[in-house]
């Protein structure tokens, strides 16, 4: 019996460790300011990790906005050099490319989105590639979501901060998720078509 029972078992685990892997987030690949790529995944333990006492953090809960069924997360971290990290994760999103952008109003009541306005851009710049001036502080990128619906996204910069106030604040913004891919040159946002996530970007108060 125990022999039996130990095959079972043995099964079972094997069963267990292919569940889980199914489930571990896709190893999408961010472009930083400085041109190099990190897997997403990565980067969003790092930020996470370095919320400490003394850090500060934001975090955009993304809500379903155009009839989507997306969920998802962004969050940014203020380390102690003053940069910040940010990822963002979406699930239930229809596979491919989709624009993520920072909009500048922090207000996503509308049911297309709308209400979010026009990319978040305080320095007056074109639309374009992140890191590739011109370009807008909003301009984050696209999202590769997997044949699972999910998709993961990642940067490092000290062009953003979580201060209170000052025009490269992110806090009160929204961060925005599209349809379609950003083309990276169309005026004003990369003809990324409809809105199908939206959250607004909250300071999280330290415990």
């Amino acid at each position: 019996m125990w022999k039996r029972h130990g095959y079972v078992f043995a099964g079972i685990a094997l069963v267990a460790a292919g569940f889980l892997a199914g489930c571990m987030p896709r190893e999408n690949k961010a472009t930083t300011e400085e041109g190099s790529e990190a897997p997403a995944e990565k980067a969003a333990e790092k930020a996470a990790e370095t919320a400490t006492e003394t850090g500060k953090r934001a975090v955009a809960t993304l809500e379903a906005k155009s009839g989507s069924e997306l969920t998802g997360e962004a969050f940014f971290v203020q380390e102690a050099d003053g940069k910040v990290s940010f990822g963002v994760h979406v699930e239930h999103v229809k596979p491919g490319l989709h624009a993520v952008h920072i909009h500048a109003n922090g207000d996503c009541s509308a049911a297309d989105g709308s209400s979010a306005g026009g990319h978040w851009n305080p320095t007056g710049e074109e639309h374009g590639k992140w890191g590739v001036h011109p370009f807008h502080l909003g301009d984050i990128g696209n999202i590769d979501v997997g044949s699972d619906g999910t998709g993961s996204l990642s940067l490092e910069t000290d062009l953003w901060n979580l201060n209170d106030t000052g025009d490269h604040s992110v806090l009160g913004h929204a961060v925005v998720v599209h349809a379609g891919a950003d083309d990276l040159k169309t005026q004003p946002s990369g003809d990324a078509g409809a809105r199908i996530g939206c959250g607004v970007i909250t300071l999280k108060k330290q415990m």
